[in-house]
């Protein structure tokens, strides 16, 4: 099968195309046949030795795929071939062919396609277990979303909604991007790379702070978000995708009884009963047309290395997915 594969740390070039042996599902697993798979800032973030955990090498990038299940382990009972599904993987999904365990594989709706399908699970599952999990969100709080025409961003600006969010801050790098998430929901829209956004989130709350924070920048975008932060507020930190990480005084936060938490989606993953309610969930707001998922770009397999430095110069919007050329 072809794959895309890095053998060596650094930029979008160390993604290399290559022949590999196509994988044999173990006992529990199955053998996907991707049809779709979802590019993430955690897969440059794998690419660059800078994850959250130790990333070996070689590695095949990409978590996120939606494809056809074509063998299935002799253990494995509740799932067919020939069936379509959506899963979250460890690893492999820039690749033809992809293994999982029959534990984390989602059925697809008939008249859900494979793109949006794999537009959904990393990005979906990681607003749903920010805001609800880990920010523990109620019922008219003051919510501000980062970078919000991204994939997560997009996701979150809408979850928020309909978890009883009273009113949605929004960030963004440009009036196009705003656009977006005012598309998808958001009440105030702020431009980050303006100086002085922090005052305008605070000027949006009549200087009280918002309740829940989501943040992925890290650097001085984390520094400006705890100064948005109202009393009891929630600070949940997803990634660091400019490569800065920050410092702080914890025993600031005591003044104001303010928390910062970390989220690490596979922690979610290794938790079924946490998983498979909120990925239905998930895919029910779908069907009903409720939570609209916001493909960007769709890319051949090959364009991996291209798709990538697109993504990390922040000239996209909404979510990227990349498709092998045998299908």
């Amino acid at each position: 099968m072809k794959a895309i594969q890095l053998k060596e740390y650094g930029g979008p070039e160390v993604l290399q195309e290559t022949e590999l042996e196509t994988p044999l599902p173990k006992d529990n697993e199955v053998l996907i046949e991707v049809h779709a798979a979802g590019v993430n800032y955690a897969d440059t973030a794998r690419r660059e030795g800078q994850y959250v955990v130790p990333t070996a090498l070689p590695f095949i990038p990409g978590a996120e795929v939606a494809g056809v299940v074509v063998e299935t382990g002799s253990k494995v009972s509740g799932i067919k071939k020939g069936a379509r599904v959506v899963t979250l993987i460890e690893s492999g999904g820039y690749a033809e062919y992809a293994v999982a365990d029959e534990r984390s594989i989602i059925p697809l709706p008939d008249d859900l396609d494979f793109t949006l399908a794999a537009a959904l699970p990393l990005q979906g599952l990681s607003a749903y277990h920010i805001l609800k999990t880990m920010g523990r969100i109620e019922q008219g709080e003051t919510v501000l979303v980062h970078a919000a025409a991204g994939g997560v961003g997009t996701l979150a600006v809408q979850l928020a909604k309909l978890f009883g969010a009273g009113k949605v801050i929004a960030t963004a790098s440009s009036e196009e991007k705003l656009e977006l998430a005012k598309e998808m929901g958001a009440d105030v829209l702020i431009n980050y790379t303006k100086d002085g956004w922090e005052q305008e989130v605070l000027d949006a709350t009549d200087g009280k702070g918002v309740h829940l924070a989501l943040e992925m920048a890290g650097g001085d975008v984390f520094y400006k978000t705890l100064k948005c932060l109202g009393t009891f507020g929630r600070l949940v930190i997803y990634g660091v995708a400019s490569g800065e990480q920050s410092k702080f005084n914890p025993s600031s936060l005591m003044a104001r009884n303010q928390s910062v938490i970390g989220f690490f989606l596979p922690q979610i993953m290794r938790k079924p009963e946490l998983l498979q309610p909120s990925m239905k969930e998930l895919m029910n707001w779908v069907a009903k047309g409720q939570l609209k998922l916001t493909v960007g770009d769709v890319y051949s397999l090959e364009e991996a290395a291209a798709v990538h430095e697109l993504m990390q110069s922040r000239k996209t919007k909404g979510k990227l997915i990349l498709k092998p050329s045998n299908i």
